[in-house]
């Protein structure tokens, strides 16, 4: 396993330009060195871009930017649920065997952000312990960076640059902070949603939101008591929301579950039909015991199908074009929010604004409109013109 941290230093800036291409780099003058050496395969300068990404150092934008068009092949799998439910030591079996069918992976595990340092709390921690010393299975700790879902735009910035090195796989395990816990979607092709036996609560939970982003459900820890329940309870679950939307089933498969060591049941009659005519995407139910490797086939299996699907169906296209739509709305949000902050230190700051507000002179809506009233009409002014 590669560390995302290994011979990586965040302030590693100056060595960037004593980079060269390696021998099956991109000739390109204008493609940055670091980014020359991660696409002809260098791990250190993987690990390098991602901490630029994650730290937002100086021109990680160009970096981004230049990996996009390398991108597109990765098949990217979001693992979340319920913290306790197994997500860390699914994700070091899963990688392992997709190592042993000779695939390359790389993981993103994203762990709770520290208040005073804004890094990953649990990133020293070791996770993989299957995949240790294994090159080709790149692991990173990243910081949810205070987002309600768990994820940050670096993480995107991040799987983008798995996917350029050329990884087959990239998992991204997620915090596990229950309903809020949704923003995988955007990120990920296929999500996995772990429950652990004899959770009530935590099925409970799930009606709040989490069960619509689910693309597979795994009952984790299978052989505990309370397995059985619980997959029943989820069952229940998604029959009583396939009946209100006034469907025979969410996703194209019949509701089923797979026991963990057993052969796949339930599969419908016609998986592949034409686009036009696909089946929608029914989430099954896969039991596993990770901790012992029981269940991962089936796992596996399950996530092919739902990669299949997306393929047929043309929903992997339609996915891409959400997720980049999302991205870009993502992007000007902040970069609004930053050139609004300019505009305001520029102006003098909101104090004055504030004690305004406080001896009831204006109120905030007017400040609001007031800070903005030149940008609109330069914004104005410039579609005229156009």
């Amino acid at each position: 396993m590669t560390n995302g941290d290994e011979g990586a230093p965040a302030d590693s800036d100056a060595s960037d330009s004593d980079s060269a291409p390696g021998p099956g780099a991109d000739p390109d003058p204008d493609l940055d060195p670091l980014i020359a050496d991660l696409l002809d395969g260098e791990h250190r300068a993987l690990a390098r871009t991602i901490t630029k990404i994650e730290n937002r150092s100086a021109g990680y934008r160009e970096l981004v930017s230049q990996l996009h068009a390398h991108t597109g092949d990765a098949d990217v799998i979001g693992i979340t649920g319920s913290p306790g439910a197994g997500k860390s030591t699914l994700v070091d079996k899963l990688a392992a065997t997709y190592r042993e069918a000779g695939l390359t992976v790389g993981v993103i595990a994203i762990d709770p952000a520290s208040p005073f340092t804004g890094g990953a709390v649990l990133g020293d921690r070791i996770r993989m312990a299957s995949n240790v010393g294994d090159m080709d299975v790149f692991f990173r700790s990243m910081s949810a960076r205070g987002t309600l879902g768990g994820l940050s735009t670096a993480t995107t910035d991040a799987v983008k640059a798995l996917d350029a090195f050329g990884k087959d796989k990239v998992i991204v395990e997620t915090v596990g902070a229950g309903q809020n816990e949704v923003d995988i979607v955007r990120t990920a092709d296929t999500v996995v949603v772990l429950v652990p036996p004899g959770s009530g609560d935590d099925v409970q939970m799930l009606k709040a939101g989490i069960l619509e982003i689910a693309d597979l459900f795994v009952v984790n820890k299978a052989d505990l008591d309370g397995a059985d329940r619980t997959v029943s309870e989820l069952r229940e679950m998604l029959q009583l929301r396939d009946g209100e939307a006034g469907t025979g089933g969410h996703h194209g498969f019949e509701e089923t579950t797979v026991d963990a060591g057993s052969e796949r049941t339930g599969e419908s009659s016609d998986t592949t039909p034409d686009a036009p005519g696909v089946e929608p995407w029914d989430p099954p139910i896969v039991e596993t015991v990770a901790n012992r490797g029981e269940g991962i086939d089936d796992l596996i299996a399950a996530m092919d199908d739902h990669r299949a699907y997306l393929v047929e169906s043309g929903q992997l296209e339609s996915k891409a074009r959400t997720r980049y739509a999302e991205e870009i709305r993502t992007l000007l949000r902040e970069d609004t929010r930053e050139l609004l902050a300019e505009e305001i230190d520029a102006r003098g700051g909101l104090d004055e604004h504030v004690d305004a507000v406080l001896r009831r002179e204006t109120d905030p809506y007017a400040v609001a409109e007031a800070v903005l009233e030149p940008l609109a009409d330069c914004v104005a002014e410039r579609r005229e013109r156009d």
